[in-house]
């Protein structure tokens, strides 16, 4: 039987290596295709993929059991849940690939694309740019359907050249810029604020004006502090919730 193959990636030793692994796998998952395998590799081949030991990858398992995104049998292996409920809370935990996680996994459609002014509110992140390339998704629970967040995207004109708006309809644009354009991540830092939702968000997410929702602004930079992407997403207070962890070292 083929099994899943999952995405690599890069480890940060600043953090536990099981979660990044954990996160890592999870994105994997919930932007697999349909054709896919469910089956999952076993524990040493995984843990070959990743570069860690067998015991850390066990710990990255478990926790992805305990989700309810995968199970694991005796002698039959680990697979995938293939109808796994994907509104679980967002959670920010300190990597790019908890990001990439907790973006992943959810309907998205695009609604429009182009070139656009800077918009006042975001100068101060593109200080030198005139325009920047625009994208507007919405993204809904794969198995009501019902619509969860909408998400504009701000990015640079030359990386924006070499994105394709069928990659967004299965990834979100972190994954994009990282892993398609190549684009120097450093680090993305996020805001969080209440909000009520005005005439557009409401009539998106499908619910009453003014109710409450979840303002986020996450910003992209590379190492050299220029910033690359600037994402403003809405979501519905009722569907989410935002936990931030800081580790002590």
């Amino acid at each position: 039987m083929t099994s899943f193959a999952p995405d690599s990636i890069v480890l940060n030793r600043k953090l536990p290596l099981w979660y990044q692994v954990s996160q890592s796998l999870r994105a994997s998952i919930l932007g697999r295709r349909p054709q896919d395998p469910l089956r999952l590799p076993t524990e040493e081949q995984l843990a070959g993929h990743y570069g860690v030991s067998v015991l850390t990858m066990r710990q990255a398992l478990k926790e992805l059991e305990d989700e309810g995104l995968i199970t694991r049998h005796r002698r039959r292996g680990t697979f995938i849940e293939p109808h796994v409920q994907r509104g679980a809370p967002v959670r920010l935990l300190g990597s790019v690939d908890a990001i990439v996680a907790q973006q992943s996994g959810m309907a998205a459609r695009m609604l429009d694309h182009g070139k656009a002014p800077v918009p006042a509110e975001l100068v101060e992140y593109f200080p030198d740019l005139d325009e920047v390339a625009t994208y507007h998704r919405l993204r809904s629970d794969e198995k009501t359907g019902e619509p969860t967040n909408h998400a504009r995207n701000f990015v640079r004109p030359e990386l924006a050249e070499r994105v394709e708006p069928a990659d967004l309809a299965r990834w979100p644009m972190t994954k994009v810029l990282r892993d398609v354009v190549g684009a120097d991540i450093s680090r993305i830092t996020d805001t969080v604020e209440a909000r009520l939702a005005d005439p557009e968000t409401a009539r998106l997410l499908e619910v009453p004006l003014l109710s409450p929702i979840l303002h986020y602004t996450g910003v992209t930079y590379d190492s050299g502090g220029r910033v690359l992407d600037v994402a403003v997403i809405h979501y519905r207070g009722d569907r989410f919730s935002f936990t931030v962890t800081l580790e002590a070292n």
